[in-house]
């Protein structure tokens, strides 16, 4: 298996991947949600990749098995980010025929060097139950806030 960042030639395999994360994570999406976001994946991972969305692959032989995303953000200074800079992980995925082989643990070890490369102060992520434990053997703790996470959501 071959582990490596990836680049504008897997637009194609992570549009793929993304849509599978998609559907393994929320279930039954209606064919016309997915229809416009696998229309607008593309243009994403072009416009993005490399800038402030590093991915990360696993290649076995022409398949690509497994990713993960790191979307960089960069932010005004405050004491819980000095340098201004964090990260959001996204889309850890391994296709169902590669799991339990390490590939997720490897591909989130690739993308928290990067992230130490690129002085983030922090890196953050949501993790599913079936993912907590992945996480905390890489050193993620549970994050405390004073603050609640809240969001508005635009009606349609």
């Amino acid at each position: 298996m071959i582990f490596e960042k990836a680049d504008r030639t897997d637009t194609e395999a992570l549009v793929k991947l993304r849509v599978e994360y998609i559907l393994a994570d929320f279930g039954d999406v209606p064919a016309e949600t997915m229809a416009a976001i696998s229309d607008a994946l593309p243009d994403y991972f072009n416009e993005h990749l490399g800038k402030d969305l590093f991915a990360f692959v696993c290649r076995a032989d022409d398949t690509v098995a497994g990713c993960c995303l790191l979307q960089v953000s960069e932010k005004p200074p405050n004491p819980s980010f000095i340098h201004g800079k964090t990260g959001t992980v996204l889309n850890v995925y391994t296709r169902p025929l590669f799991r339990k082989k390490g590939i997720a643990h490897k591909l989130m070890e690739m993308l928290l060097n990067e992230s130490e490369k690129l002085g983030l102060d922090y890196v953050e992520l949501k993790a599913t139950d079936d993912g907590y434990g992945l996480y905390k053997s890489l050193g993620f703790e549970d994050s405390v806030s004073k603050y609640h996470n809240m969001k508005y959501i635009f009606s349609k």
